[in-house]
């Protein structure tokens, strides 16, 4: 893609976007920077036109590309006004597809894809070789663009997979598709279509690397181009496939088999070892041998912020799931967590059903402490399946949990909601959970 001369707007200037709109100015672009918001540091801008607050289809005069950030919805009006004129549009890691040398591995999912790219990037350092790890992780895939690789780990979001042209990983997994962002998508099937791009422009050199155990996923293997490896627990009886027996991860790819130990893999629960599962089978696919990718499985300590270990205090154990955004997460850190626990869920509601939830209650959990906007809804829709508290933020559901506790619970802040009422992101919801437990 020529870029140099080139009239391109930028539409959302969050870390992707600001990421693609420095690129596109080293690259010689002139440039049209915009976001709904108008309190942008503008010195950290590059030079161009730069249009903030109300959009306005007008902006697009003289456009020839827009570049869009993940965060804009598919109903904007700009990016309604460039289908409209035949202006064509790309998501930022379109855009740095198109100029990354490196094999990509890219990694989607509802839940898991920052602990499976994070645990992938691992064992490719493992295995001595130079990775750039980011993506809708943090480090927008722009940034591997120019530096020498031999490997790039891309978490890849449906946001992002919206405006894809040729994206075409070597490697594309596909962790499992639950109800999320109904805020954005009408319904699951809308939501998977958009996950599914992830495999739509691989062909018969790539790899497709789908959970069995998932039938929403499953289903797609007999549409992909890509050579596919599916995981799950039990064994199946065509190769490609990894399966578990005991404290072993097994595998047979046809030309290869072998096991690899999980016995000292440190990450609780049932959806981490089908984590562990999806990061074998790609670093597989890419030749790495099991003996590496068992030391980097024994060696990862997991990510911040996902069923990470706070403190013991009182004989009470408080866990941080910030990062447990959806009902499937939390349905996943409830099951990883043993009885009795005491839930902390509530934040900003994404549209999704909370019945799935109802069992896990019932089983497991003695009280659930719901706060933030959500709480009145999640009452509601939770009502009989435990003992139900509510209160208005964090910190008095921190406090009440502290008061209910009793030796032996597990406190487990796993919101199944966005952060986005009380705090910026999930990071800062984790971090302040922390603070609060630390100061009981």
């Amino acid at each position: 893609m020529e870029l140099r001369g080139k009239r391109v707007m930028v539409v959302g200037l969050g870390v992707s976007g600001l990421a693609a709109a420095r690129f596109l100015a080293s690259r010689g672009a002139h440039l049209t920077m915009t976001d709904r918001r108008v309190d942008l540091d503008r010195s950290k801008l590059p030079a161009g036109d730069v249009k903030l607050g109300a959009e306005d289809a007008a902006w697009m005069k003289n456009t020839e590309l827009v570049v869009t950030s993940p965060g804009v919805p598919r109903d904007s009006k700009l990016l309604r006004a460039a289908v409209e004129q035949g202006i064509p549009v790309i998501g930022e890691l379109e855009l740095a597809s198109r100029y990354v040398e490196a094999p990509i591995a890219a990694v989607t999912g509802t839940n898991g894809k920052s602990t499976v790219v994070v645990l992938l990037g691992e064992i490719f350092k493992a295995a001595g070789l130079s990775t750039f790890v980011g993506g809708n992780l943090g480090t927008p895939l722009i940034d591997a663009v120019g530096a020498r690789y031999d490997v790039v780990v891309a978490e890849v979001s449906s946001f992002q997979l919206e405006w894809i042209e040729q994206f075409s990983p070597k490697i594309a997994v596909h962790l499992n598709l639950t109800d999320d962002h109904f805020d954005r998508y009408r319904d699951l099937d809308d939501y998977g279509a958009a996950k599914a791009r992830i495999f739509e422009n691989q062909n018969a050199d790539a790899w497709a690397i789908l959970n069995r155990d998932d039938p929403n996923v499953w289903k797609l293997a007999s549409k992909i181009r890509s050579r596919v490896i599916g995981f799950g627990y039990a064994p199946q009886n065509t190769a490609p496939s990894l399966w578990i027996e005991g404290d072993e991860i097994c595998f047979d790819l046809g030309d290869r088999r072998g096991r690899i130990s999980v016995e000292k893999f440190h990450l609780r629960g049932r959806h981490n070892l089908s984590n562990a599962m999806a990061a074998s089978a790609a670093a597989l696919a890419m030749g790495i041998d099991a003996s590496t990718i068992e030391r980097a499985l024994e060696e990862f300590a997991g990510l911040p912020h996902r069923i990470e270990f706070v403190r013991e205090t009182g004989g009470v154990k408080y866990i941080d799931d910030s990062k447990g955004t959806n009902v499937g997460a939390a349905v996943e850190a409830i099951d990883a967590i043993p009885a009795p626990i005491i839930l902390i869920a509530g934040g900003l509601d994404k549209g999704g059903d909370y019945a799935p939830l109802r069992k896990p209650l019932k089983e497991k959990v003695r009280l659930a402490i719901l706060n933030g906007a959500a709480r009145d809804t999640m009452r509601d829709a939770l009502d009989g399946a435990t003992t139900i508290a509510v209160v208005a933020t964090l910190r008095d559901a921190v406090e009440h949990a502290a008061r209910e506790a009793k030796p032996g619970d597990t406190v487990l802040m796993s919101p199944a909601c966005s952060s986005f009422d009380q705090f910026k992101d999930y990071a800062e919801r984790g971090n302040i959970f922390k603070e609060l437990v630390r100061a009981l």
